[in-house]
């Protein structure tokens, strides 16, 4: 299958599995779930590209295998929250502000726009699981371990998290300890770890280079877009240590943080 038609079959198929959801969002008025959609989707690019490409599901499972430890852990992390905490209020501000039908505009800007981010973010799995199992070698040993050192960043800074929030003691409190004691988004940075070390593992055979906008788009997402960038400027409102904590804090690498 030429490359086009795979990749935009990959496409179609991502749109179709966000249709079929949306009703789910209509029934139960809150989008929210759509955080733990997102890392399942990934596996499903995965499934999708190796059955469109007759590839072994057996033969791709190192990448496949990769995308699915990480989709399944943090997709039932989200799924549980979500379960815990309810309607996230970035997505029922954003419905409060569409123009036209809330329904419909949530099926537009959140299930249809997730579903085209996913899909480009995916181009390094689905090039690596079509172009099928390749040596290893120096180059996708190095990325094993990035996507390694990722996982367990962004495992241990959800559990962290976790809790921190279950803790009564700490409501309305800055969560400034362990991993987060380096970097104010461990998990955000674990998750570009992750999708860099996939990255490195699709181009150690030389090609592939182009899919390099997956992961750079991710990492421009965490940082500057809908990750970091967002949910900060609604920190700085409802933590009043939060500024203290910019401060002295990295904003996304981890680092020894600033002396007060």
């Amino acid at each position: 299958m030429p490359v086009t038609t795979l990749i935009f079959t990959s496409l179609a198929i991502m749109l179709g599995v966000m249709v079929a959801l949306w009703p789910i969002s209509v029934w139960r008025k809150d989008p929210s779930y759509i955080d733990s959609v997102w890392p399942l989707g990934f596996i499903v690019m995965g499934v999708s590209t190796a059955l469109l490409t007759n590839q072994s599901l057996t033969a791709t499972s190192l990448v496949l295998g990769l995308t699915a430890i990480w989709g399944l852990r943090l997709g039932g992390h989200l799924f549980t929250r979500w379960l815990h905490e309810g309607p996230d209020k970035r997505y029922k501000a954003l419905k409060a502000k569409a123009k036209f039908n809330p329904d419909l505009f949530v099926l537009i800007y959140v299930f249809l726009m997730q579903g085209v981010l996913l899909w480009l973010v995916s181009l390094p799995i689905q090039h690596a699981i079509a172009e099928g199992p390749k040596p290893l070698g120096p180059i996708g040993l190095a990325g094993l371990a990035l996507f390694v050192t990722g996982f367990a960043f962004e495992t241990i800074a959800d559990w962290q998290l976790t809790r921190f929030k279950a803790d009564p003691a700490n409501a309305g409190q800055v969560m400034d300890r362990g991993l987060w004691r380096y970097t104010r988004h461990p998990n955000y940075f674990g998750d570009a770890c992750v999708f860099w070390g996939i990255w490195v593992i699709s181009v150690a055979d030389g090609t592939g280079w182009w899919t390099l906008i997956g992961p750079a788009f991710l990492t421009f997402t965490l940082v500057k877009w809908s990750g970091a960038a967002l949910l900060e400027k609604g920190m700085r409102k409802t933590r009043p240590g939060y500024a203290d904590y910019i401060a002295r804090t990295s904003g996304f690498v981890p680092w020894i943080p600033k002396r007060d």
